[in-house]
């Protein structure tokens, strides 16, 4: 599986709605985002998957529906310190053939994943800084040769957000961990008879634990309309439950990018609130 486009998406996406308070934010943007990463191809991949992207946005940040930094969402709950929200994110696919450890199994597929999350507020130590817990509960759906369920992930983890007053810069930390059920654990790790070779023997996952993950990401304003961004992102898989698997190549990923995201035509309309 590569992340790639998604992380290119996400912290461009991001660089749009940090630092502003909510009367400097518009109902709607539409403009053009562009970056490059680098990552691993999945978790746990020796190779690794770099890519450009130049696509064009949208971001609504209406009190139900939503399109912003956290994906498609439409937010059903809302008080002082808890939010519940269903989203909806997607990843590209991988194909085998440029994975070596992979070479002769089958692609991997678009992903789709969708479902609840609860964010809680733990603390604000300033107007501009915040901590909260995201705990996003996430039904996973391929797209290939048809449609079908690959299994359920939880990701617990901590964000902080820190924003310069006017907005001019903002920066993004978290850490968290992954988990996922017997299913989206076979679908990456599982190494069934007639795809075992002398180098990659057959292999049985199981559901727990798939990597713990740190991260942090930061953007400057150029003018009203131009963001900068970067991010970079550390994940451990060395207590993961499948490290024995043959296609858990390293013990360690990490991941980096940086590019722009420039609003071409926003709303005069504001919206209520910020996230």
């Amino acid at each position: 599986m590569t992340w790639l486009n998604r992380c290119i998406f996400t912290a461009a996406a991001a660089t749009l709605s940090l630092g502003a308070s909510a009367a400097d934010l518009p109902l709607w943007e539409v403009g053009v985002l562009g970056g490059t990463a680098s990552t691993p191809a999945y978790p746990g991949s020796e190779d690794r998957s770099s890519r450009s992207l130049l696509v064009p946005f949208v971001i609504y940040r209406g009190q139900v529906f939503r399109a912003d930094q956290s994906g498609i969402g439409m937010r059903l709950f809302e008080s002082k310190r808890v939010e519940l929200d269903l989203g909806l994110a997607a990843s590209l696919p991988a194909r085998s053939d440029d994975v070596r450890a992979r070479a002769g199994m089958n692609d991997l597929g678009t992903l789709l994943e969708f479902g609840p999350r609860i964010k809680v507020r733990l603390l604000k130590p300033t107007p501009d800084s915040g901590l909260r817990l995201d705990l996003p509960l996430r039904a996973v759906i391929e797209a290939r040769s048809g449609v079908r369920t690959q299994g359920i992930t939880f990701e617990p983890k901590l964000v902080y957000e820190l924003d310069a007053p006017g907005g001019k810069w903002s920066v993004d930390a978290h850490v968290g961990m992954v988990f996922g059920n017997n299913k989206i654990n076979r679908y990456f790790y599982e190494v069934e008879p007639q795809f075992a070779t002398l180098a990659r023997p057959a292999y049985e996952a199981s559901a727990g634990l798939m990597l713990v993950r740190a991260g942090l990401s930061g953007s400057r304003m150029l003018n009203r309309d131009v963001r900068m961004f970067a991010f970079m992102r550390y994940e451990s898989y060395a207590n993961a439950v499948n490290r024995d698997s043959p296609l858990m190549k390293r013990s360690t990923g990490a991941s980096v990018g940086a590019g722009f995201a420039w609003t071409i035509k926003r709303s005069a309309r504001m919206a209520t609130r910020a996230e």
